[in-house]
């Protein structure tokens, strides 16, 4: 349900719903990845990313690609290459990918699975099934999956949501808490962990509220009243939680919301968001703001500075490349560079590409990636062996 909820593209759902059940059948022969030169080789404590290209639902086509930092070379769908006796393709929808001590972990949203690899040699370790999963977070030697629970379906009747606790060594649930409806993106502060409710697949009833779970006795303790149709969740460097806020696509508009540390709303930015990531005192933001009465997307970049909890530029891209970019999906700030990525998923069907900015937002590099990515995660380990594995098949 990746692009309803995304980007409300109604004739893109109905497709993927008549394709869901046949995208699983027939073998494909197994085709090394595409390996592009994109940037002058550099080292440094963060060795490369991994990105997950989301697929449209039901095409069975998410993937992973990986950017090696040391030889500034781009791999396109390495996960078949490096496990042929796993499956080639992971799945229906890549929704989340995150690093945690030395996994690597896939959050497959429509297959309703987590795939789990090894962070250094990207092969497959565990897979954990989690119905209609939809993002992770980590503590303390737990992983937490917020959960639609329940089928892919739109109706006024979708359950509420739940988040998964999952033992990170045994690999095996320990424990689940109920939440709100279709929850999505989580932080952890506090001992606490928030949860973004959407109320998605009950449009128009949307939810407007953020759970809070204590984590010593995994219960919901309070929700917090935010707005609409919440999403992505993002804490900054004084511990304040950023919400955004997707609207309805019509009266009412996206908005970025402040979560102070007494758990209250204490300031609403008037600022759309999509997606948001927080680097030293900024947050990175852009929108993609569909209207179902103009049935047409505006197209936002901005920056907040976290200390004066201002927006101090609408457009973060200096050198007019924003204009390249159709459909911006994804958003990564290098940890130690500040290097800026963007995804662009284009039409949702065909190779995106993702763009790299130097950190005055000045284009550095484009390349072309899987369909429609979306998620990146920057890893301080080289991923081994995968230069030989592709000579090897080539």
């Amino acid at each position: 349900m990746q692009i309803d909820l995304h980007k409300i593209l109604w004739p893109l759902l109905i497709i993927g719903l008549i394709l869901f059940d046949s995208c699983r059948g027939e073998e494909e022969e197994l085709i090394p990845p595409v390996v592009t030169p994109v940037a002058p080789g550099e080292s440094g404590p963060v060795k490369g990313f991994f990105l997950l290209n989301e697929a449209n639902m039901g095409s069975n086509k998410a993937s992973i690609d990986y950017f090696d930092s040391e030889s500034g070379y781009y791999y396109q769908n390495i996960y078949p290459l490096i496990n042929p006796t796993i499956a080639h393709e992971l799945g229906d929808v890549g929704n989340d990918i995150q690093i945690y001590g030395d996994k690597l972990y896939a959050v497959i949203n429509v297959s309703g699975y987590i795939e789990v690899m090894d962070v250094k040699t990207g092969k497959h370790v565990n897979s954990l099934t989690i119905p209609n999963c939809r993002y992770i977070v980590f503590d303390k030697g737990y992983a937490y999956v917020s959960s639609y629970n329940g089928p892919v379906k739109i109706e006024p009747d979708a359950p509420l949501g739940c988040v998964v606790k999952i033992d990170t060594v045994t690999m095996r649930e320990v424990g689940r808490v109920t939440v709100g409806y279709q929850p999505e993106e989580m932080v952890i502060r506090d001992n606490k962990l928030y949860v973004a409710n959407s109320g998605g697949y009950r449009v128009p009833d949307y939810d407007n509220t953020v759970s809070v779970i204590d984590l010593d006795n995994f219960r919901e303790v309070k929700k917090i009243t935010v707005g609409i149709n919440l999403h992505r969740l993002e804490l900054d460097s004084d511990h304040n939680i950023y919400v955004s806020s997707r609207g309805d696509y019509k009266y009412t508009s996206s908005n970025t919301y402040i979560i102070g540390k007494n758990d209250m709303v204490t300031k609403s930015l008037n600022l759309p968001c999509s997606e948001m990531t927080a680097i030293g005192d900024s947050i990175y933001m852009y929108s993609v703001e569909w209207s179902h009465i103009t049935q047409r997307n505006t197209i936002t970049y901005a920056i907040v500075n976290t200390k004066t909890q201002t927006v101090v530029s609408r457009n973060f891209i200096t050198d007019r490349t924003d204009k390249q970019i159709v459909t911006p999906y994804g958003i990564a700030v290098h940890p130690e560079n500040r290097d800026i990525y963007v995804t662009d998923a284009k039409d949702y069907v065909s190779p995106g590409v993702l763009y790299c900015f130097d950190k005055y937002g000045k284009r550095k590099w484009a390349v072309v990636t899987g369909e429609i990515p979306a998620h990146i995660v920057f890893t301080r380990y080289r991923l081994q062996g995968i230069s030989s594995l592709v000579a090897g098949n080539n």
